[in-house]
This record gives structure tokens, sequence and C-alpha cells, in this order.
């Protein structure tokens, strides 16, 4: 596409925000998929590389792509008409088309969460890179926090990209922040939670996150700057604290149940990304 004609559809698109919205959602929908699978299957290939690793036997032929996607229920494979975002879900009425096993409500939820929450975020930015870097910033939270929901892992095949990505990004003194920020946001994110680790440690003689919540903010800090890291760890707590008294109100857990910290650390990181400025202003 000739340059003149891109700078023409970037500033229809800006102009025409339903437009905008509308394809930014449409494309959100259509990346929740692949979400799915990612939450679905990474943690698989982590535990499946971890037994080859420690074994004699050939590793299995397990990725992101192979094998072909497959009711858990019957195995079947499912076809593209099984696979359209939102709309398969409900013309299925949430059950498997081959052995009327009900399709858990992740799936469609993933899908909605992200197209709406791509579609904020493209409102917020207007089309152009920082967009397109906001995007992959979303992405990356959202599959962190479901990974982390389902088994208490938050990937460093997620979060260290993310890190460098929001160090380069920020490189050019164009970013979110400038690179000096971003370094010491990088830094000061890991060692922030990996000494309230070892504090507690130390207190309560047990672990009270992981290492890969250490990473999660060390990245949110390389994309925003250190001056946001004491409200987003100030508003992840809290957002903790809450969740954690209303599952010990309204269930059975208890005191001693683990609760997942990444999906707080994403939530805070999500504000982060749309209210960086004020966040930052807060953190001083």
């Amino acid at each position: 596409m000739p340059f003149a004609s891109y700078a023409q559809l970037v500033s229809d698109l800006n102009t025409h925000l339903p437009a905008l919205l509308l394809i930014s959602g449409l494309i959100g929908l259509l990346v929740g998929s692949f979400l799915n699978v990612v939450i679905h299957r990474l943690p698989r290939m982590m535990e499946l590389e971890w037994q080859a690793s420690n074994s004699d036997t050939p590793p299995v032929r397990y990725n992101l792509l192979r094998p072909r996607s497959s009711c858990p229920q019957c195995q079947q494979q499912l076809s593209i008409a099984d696979n359209i975002p939102l709309l398969s879900y409900a013309l299925l009425r949430g059950r498997c088309r081959y052995c009327q096993h009900p399709i858990a409500a992740r799936y469609p939820l993933v899908e909605a969460c992200t197209g709406i929450l791509t579609a904020v975020v493209a409102w917020q930015f207007g089309w152009g890179w920082q967009m397109l870097t906001a995007w992959l910033f979303l992405w990356a939270l959202i599959a962190l926090t479901f990974i982390d929901l389902d088994t208490y892992l938050l990937p460093d095949s997620i979060t260290l990209p993310l890190l460098w990505l929001g160090l380069l990004i920020n490189l050019g003194g164009s970013g979110y922040t400038d690179l000096h920020s971003a370094v010491i946001g990088a830094a000061a994110g890991y060692l922030s939670l990996w000494s309230v680790y070892w504090l507690f440690k130390l207190i309560r003689g047990k672990e009270g996150m992981g290492y890969g919540d250490f990473k999660l903010c060390a990245a949110i800090g390389a994309w925003f700057g250190w001056q946001v890291l004491p409200a987003v760890i100030l508003l992840s707590s809290l957002i903790g604290a809450v969740v954690g008294i209303l599952l010990l109100v309204t269930s059975r857990q208890n005191s001693q149940t683990p609760i997942a910290f990444g999906p707080y650390l994403a939530l805070a990181g999500l504000a982060t990304l749309l209210w960086s400025d004020t966040l930052a202003m807060l953190g001083y």
C-alpha cells in the first residue's frame, strides 16, 4: 500500500471512530479465540517439556498449532464452523456439536473480554503504532491472567518477552516513557515484589507469591517507568485483598487457600495502560 494511501486510511479510521472500534473489536474476537488456545495449551506444553527433560522418552508433538483443536470430552476434531468467536458458542447453545457435552463458559468470556478491551484500547490511543503495541501488552495480560487462574503459573515465555519488548519500545524515546525510567522500572518492579516475597517468607515461613509475579511487575515497569510502580503495587494489593475477603466470606476457602496474584497485577497493568499519567502522578 502506498504511503499516502496508508496515511489516508489511518486518518479515515481515526476520523470515523465507529469504524475503528468495529474493526478493532473484530480483531480482538479473533485474537481472543487464539488466546484460548494459548491459555489451554501453554501450561501443558511446559509440562510435557519438563517431562521430556527428565526422561529418555521422545517429546510429544504438542504445540499451539498441532494437534488441531478438539472436544476435550469426545476428542472429535473441531471444524472451522465450530471455532467462530462467540457465534459458534451461541449457535451450538454452549454444547459440543458431536457429544453435547457443555462447553466451558471460559471460552466465550475470553473472546468477549479480548474483543471489548481491544476496542477500548483503540478508542484510547487511536490508530497508530502505539495502539498496536498497546494491543500486544493487553493480549499478553489476558493470557497471563487466565493461565495464572488455572495453574498459578506466569510463564516465562510470555513475561520475559513482554519485559524486553517494553524496553525496546521505549528505546527510541517516543514510547510510553523514557528509556532511563523504563530500565529503572524493570529493576524496581522485580526487586520490589522480590523483597516482599522474602520478607513474607522470613515472617511466615512460607512463600507468598511466585517469581512470575516479579517478572510481570518488572514488565509493567519496563513499559511505563518506575513512576507508576507504587500505584500499581498498591492497586493490585487492594484488588487482591478485596477479592480474597470476598472469597473467604462467600465460599469454603480459608486463609490457607492459595490465591493467584497475577490477575491483580494484570488489572493494575491494564489500568496503567489506559491511565498511566494519572497513576504516575499518584506514585510521586
